[in-house]
């Protein structure tokens, strides 16, 4: 048999060094204490939630809706209520008047000037009495004022809401409707008092800062929802392949609860909103616990790493000099 040739040993691999568990856990922990705590705050029974009986508008806590508010209960209400009780009485004296028994001869009048210029002058002025108003009103609904604005653009799902801050680091919530206690499944979150009334709990809300101009951007992935919330006077058709756009300003801090006010499938009463407001302070902390920034902050970063290294530069050049 031929001899076999004499094999070179395999070289032997060198392998990567293990990781290092303890400091990857220390900066983990490091992380995790950077990053403010944000609690979640409990809704206020009767602010922003249903009233059980309740038969007027909700509290408004915007301004714009305080004027509606007060445009429907000082304006509209009052016409509305001289107008039915108008032509109640109208009708009852013509019924009363001008019966058969009453009236058995008939007046044979076909025209009468002053009563025609009257009922049609006076509908004109009360609604140009309505419309000055409500035109304001409207003006002030899609005017954004000027001044510090944060930007939630907000997408209507079958059968769930994403929010999303473009301003803030891309922040991206998934929003969906907390099922009870009873129907959860093993290991699933289910609601409690301290998330907001049946239907209305949802596993993330919306945060915005009080007393800031909030910009929503309303659209939709499948088909037209309606992004509502009473108590912001504000409801807003959320269309597939376009964006429409509101503002709120809340002073109040709070939770405030609103639903999908548009058909839109087999579950769509279960499509709940849970927007709550806190103070610009506590925003800033919910920004940063969910990994986002505050605008500004990068480039403020850019702007010390920038100088930081000219200060370098000019180091080294003197040392440079001077050698």
């Amino acid at each position: 048999m031929a001899p076999q040739p004499e094999l070179a040993p395999a070289p032997e691999a060198e392998l990567a060094p293990a990781p290092d568990v303890e400091s990857d856990s220390a900066a983990a922990a490091a992380a995790s204490e950077e990053a403010p705590a944000f609690e979640y705050a409990e809704p206020t029974e009767g602010i922003g939630t249903p009233v059980d009986g309740g038969m007027t508008l909700p509290e408004q806590v915007t301004e714009v809706g305080q004027e509606a508010l007060w445009f429907h209960n000082a304006l509209l209400l009052p016409i509305i209520t001289g107008i039915s009780l108008l032509v109640l009485f109208l009708l009852l004296w013509v019924v009363a008047r001008f019966n058969r028994r009453s009236n058995p001869t008939p007046s044979k009048t076909t025209h009468n000037t002053f009563l025609e210029v009257l009922w049609t002058l006076v509908p004109v002025l009360i609604l140009v009495g309505i419309a000055i108003p409500s035109i304001n009103l409207l003006q002030a609904q899609y005017n954004l004022p000027e001044g510090e604005t944060v930007t939630v653009k907000v997408t209507g799902n079958q059968w769930y809401w994403t929010y999303e801050y473009p301003d803030h680091g891309e922040i991206m919530l998934i929003s969906n409707m907390l099922p009870e206690e009873g129907d959860a499944q093993e290991g699933q979150r289910f609601r409690t008092d301290a998330d907001g009334p049946r239907l209305l709990g949802v596993d993330e809300r919306m945060v915005i800062p009080a007393g800031t101009n909030v910009r929503f951007l309303v659209t939709a992935a499948d088909v037209i929802h309606s992004f509502a919330v009473p108590a912001f006077w504000t409801k807003i058709d959320a269309v597939p392949g376009r964006l429409n756009e509101r503002w709120v300003r809340v002073d109040r801090p709070g939770v405030y609860f609103g639903q999908c006010s548009e058909l839109c499938g087999a579950r769509h009463a279960f499509m709940p909103i849970a927007v709550e407001v806190v103070s610009p302070e506590d925003f800033e902390r919910w920004v940063l616990a969910q990994g986002g920034s505050m605008p500004g902050a990068d480039a403020e970063t850019s702007d010390d790493a920038a100088e930081e290294s000219a200060t370098d530069t000019f180091a080294a050049e003197a040392a440079e000099t001077a050698s």
